[in-house]
């Protein structure tokens, strides 16, 4: 057993093809990239997946993992985190995570526990809609991010960002958490 996580054995990665440990989390994982891939109409290449974040606190620094990045029209468009439980503790730090992978705001932040999804607006953090069918698809991501002005984000408002993605997801993660790397 690896981490603090049960390994059912190995299952491929649909959008890299790669050979990842099997995992509850990974499954619902997996069931968020076909969703992506087979029902909104994204292009595997237009997905990033596992997107290392380096986010810091001050003298602290780590890398986290954003389970998917999308793009649409040469822009990051929208992320997806992905987390078990409760969807509400994870819009903060999914809002910050949406103002650091790129140099300007994100639009559409989505948190989902895989069997459930909230859909955030990146600018004002308010709930669009909730339910896995909701998330945009391909061509409704690629209207909002060429009709949205993408505010660039400063740099005194990035820092505070990674402040926050650090305190949620590096200093309150379980000491086993081999998905987190501190530096």
């Amino acid at each position: 057993m690896e981490g603090h996580h049960l390994i059912l054995g190995e299952l491929t990665d649909l959008i890299t093809g790669a050979k990842l440990a099997d995992t509850h989390d990974e499954r619902y994982r997996q069931k968020i990239a076909h969703l992506l891939v087979n029902s909104k109409g994204y292009d595997r290449q237009s997905i990033q997946p596992r997107y290392p974040l380096q986010v810091k606190a001050g003298a602290n620094c780590a890398l986290v993992k954003i389970d998917f990045v999308v793009s649409v029209a040469d822009k990051i468009g929208m992320i997806v985190k992905y987390g078990p439980g409760s969807l509400v503790t994870r819009y903060r730090p999914a809002l910050a995570a949406a103002r650091l992978v790129a140099p300007y705001q994100v639009p559409r932040v989505v948190v989902t526990n895989g069997e459930t999804a909230d859909i955030l607006d990146g600018l004002n953090g308010k709930l669009i809609e909730s339910g896995l069918a909701s998330i945009p698809a391909e061509s409704a991501l690629e209207a909002i991010v060429t009709q949205t002005p993408l505010p660039e984000i400063t740099s005194a408002r990035a820092e505070i960002e990674s402040r926050i993605v650090y305190a949620f997801e590096v200093d309150d993660s379980c000491p086993c958490d081999d998905t987190i790397c501190r530096l």
